[in-house]
C-alpha cells in the first residue's frame, strides 16, 4: 500500500524504558532503497529530534488518516488572518506575580513538614544537564532537545534530518535536526569534522590530510576562563567568520560565541557553547546553547548556563535566555534558577530574632537572573504565601532536603576568580 505525504497513522517505536508504543505520526517523505520503501515520520507532540526513517512493518495502516484539505484563512481588515500559535509555544509562556510582590518578602523555613505518603516529584534529567539535578521540583518533560521550541510550520525539507552521522574527534554523533551542509554531503554515511577548526570533510582520508595542515589546537578568539581542564573562549563572529559559520552548522547562529572546551595533551576539545547577541533590547544573555552529545548528562549544560550569568554579573546586567524555550530548555533553566535562588534564600541570616527579609529585586541583582524569571521560579516552586498582610517565602523540608541533595551532586561550578572578561560597549563600535 502506498501513502501520500501528510498521512497520519500510529507508528511503532521504543520509549525511554525500551517498551513498545504506538504514537501518532505524520509521514514527511518516502524513499525507495533496492526496491524497499522507507518512510520518514514525525511523531506528533514529540520533538522532531526523534523523527526517523521506518520500515512498512512499523506502520499501523488500519488507522490511516489522510491529510485534510486546508481551509482558506479568513481575511481580516484586508489581510490574511494570523496563524494560531502552536500548543508548544503556548506552554512556555510564564505567568507573573502581581506587582505588590515586588516589595519586601519574609523568609520562613521548616514550617511545613513533609506530608506522610506524599513525595514531591524530582526534576528529570535533561540532555543539557545531569540526570542527578533533582531540586525537589515537579515536572518531567516529554522527549525534546532544542532550546527553542519547534515550529510545526517549518519548510518540509528543513523538518527532515539530512546528515546520518558526524565524526568529531574521537566521538561519533547522531544529528537531531536538519543542518544546511552542502547537498552533496548529505548522502555520505559519515561526515567528518576537524575538532579544532570544525571544517567539514567528505572522507577520513581528506580529514587526515587536513589535520597535517591545520595548526589550530583551540578555538580562535580570547580565552576568558580556565580552571583545571575547563576553558571558555570568546569568539566574535565578525572576526572569525569561517569558524563561526562551521559552528553554526553544528547548531544555530548569531553573533558572539562562548565555546567551552576540555584540555588534554592533544589540545582543547569542544564540549559545548552558547551564543548571544552583541546588543539585546530584550536582555537576552543566551540565543542558542548546545552541549555535544558525548558530554551530556554530566553537568556541562548547567555549567554553560552558570557561565552566561557570570558574564551578566560582570556586565552589571540581568539576563534571560531567548524565548520561547522548549520543554527541556525550560526544565534546564528552571533547575538552574531554582538552585541559584534557593542558595540565596538558605544563606540569609535572621537579625534580632526576626525572619530574614529580601526583595525580588535584590534576588535579581545578586544572581543577575531577570526579575520575571525569579518570580516565575518562586511561583513554580510554590514558595510564595500570603501571611498576616504580607508575602512570605515558605521553604518546606521537602524543598530544603531536595536542594541539599542536588547541590551535593553538582560538582562542576564556575569560579568567578578564574574569569578574565572585560565587557565591550558595542553601541560605540559602529559597524560590527
Amino acid at each position: 500500500m502506498s501513502f501520500i505525504i501528510g498521512c497520519r497513522l500510529p507508528v511503532l517505536r521504543k520509549n525511554q524504558v525500551n517498551e513498545d508504543e504506538w504514537p501518532l505520526a505524520e509521514i514527511l517523505s518516502v524513499k525507495d532503497i533496492l526496491g524497499k520503501k522507507l518512510y520518514y515520520v514525525h511523531y506528533i507532540d514529540f520533538n522532531k529530534r526523534l523523527d526517523e526513517w521506518v520500515t512498512p512493518d512499523r506502520l499501523d495502516i488500519k488507522k490511516l488518516q489522510f491529510p485534510k484539505k486546508e481551509a482558506k484563512t479568513p481575511m481580516k481588515d484586508g489581510l490574511p488572518g494570523s496563524r494560531p500559535s502552536s500548543p508548544e509555544r503556548d506552554v512556555v509562556r510564564e505567568s507573573t506575580l502581581q506587582p505588590c510582590c515586588n516589595g519586601t518578602t519574609s523568609i520562613q523555613r521548616h514550617l511545613i513538614p513533609p506530608q506522610p505518603g506524599r513525595k514531591r516529584k524530582s526534576c528529570g534529567g535533561t540532555d543539557e544537564d545531569s540526570q542527578d539535578s533533582s531540586d525537589g521540583i515537579p515536572s518531567a518533560p516529554r522527549m525534546t532537545g532544542s532550546l527553542v521550541s519547534d515550529r510545526s510550520h517549518d519548510d518540509i525539507v528543513t523538518r527532515m534530518k539530512n546528515i546520518d552521522c558526524i565524526e568529531l574527534g574521537r566521538h561519533r554523533l547522531k544529528p537531531w535536526y536538519f543542518s544546511p551542509y552542502p547537498q552533496e554531503l548529505t548522502s555520505l554515511l559519515i561526515l567528518y569534522l576537524c575538532e579544532f577548526c570544525l571544517k567539514y570533510l567528505k572522507s577520513l582520508k581528506c580529514l587526515q590530510r587536513h589535520l597535517t595542515k591545520c595548526n589550530l589546537r583551540h578555538p580562535p578568539g580570547n580565552e576568558i576562563y580556565r580552571k583545571g581542564t575547563i576553558s571558555f573562549f570568546e569568539i566574535d563572529g565578525r572576526k572569525n567568520k569561517a569558524y563561526s559559520q562551521n559552528l553554526c552548522l553544528l547548531a544555530k547562529y548569531p553573533f558572539l560565541f562562548y565555546v567551552m572546551t576540555e584540555y588534554d595533551s592533544k589540545g582543547f576539545h569542544i564540549v559545548g557553547y552558547f551564543s548571544k547577541e552583541k546588543e539585546s533590547t530584550e536582555d537576552y544573555n543566551v540565543a542558542c546553547i548546545l552541549t555535544l552529545p558525548p558530554y551530556q548528562r554530566r553537568g556541562y549544560g548547567k555549567l554553560l548556563i552558570e557561565f552566561s550569568y557570570e558574564l551578566s554579573k560582570v556586565e552589571g546586567k540581568t539576563g534571560t535566555p531567548e524565548k520561547p524555550l522548549s520543554d527541556l530548555g525550560l526544565l534546564s533553566y528552571r533547575s538552574y534558577w531554582s538552585q541559584t535562588i534557593l542558595e540565596i534564600l538558605m544563606d540569609l541570616k535572621s537579625e534580632n530574632g526576626e525572619r530574614p527579609q529580601i526583595t525580588i529585586n535584590e534576588i535579581s541583582e545578586i544572581t543577575s537572573v531577570k526579575k520575571e524569571d525569579v518570580i516565575s521560579t518562586l511561583q513554580y516552586l510554590n514558595l510564595i504565601n500570603y501571611y498576616k498582610g504580607q508575602y512570605i517565602l515558605t521553604l518546606s523540608e521537602d524543598i530544603v532536603e531536595g536542594h541539599e541533595r542536588a547541590m551535593q551532586k553538582r560538582h562542576l561550578r564556575i569560579d568567578p576568580k578564574c574569569l578574565h572578561f572585560t565587557p565591550k560597549d558595542w553601541s560605540k563600535r559602529g559597524k560590527w
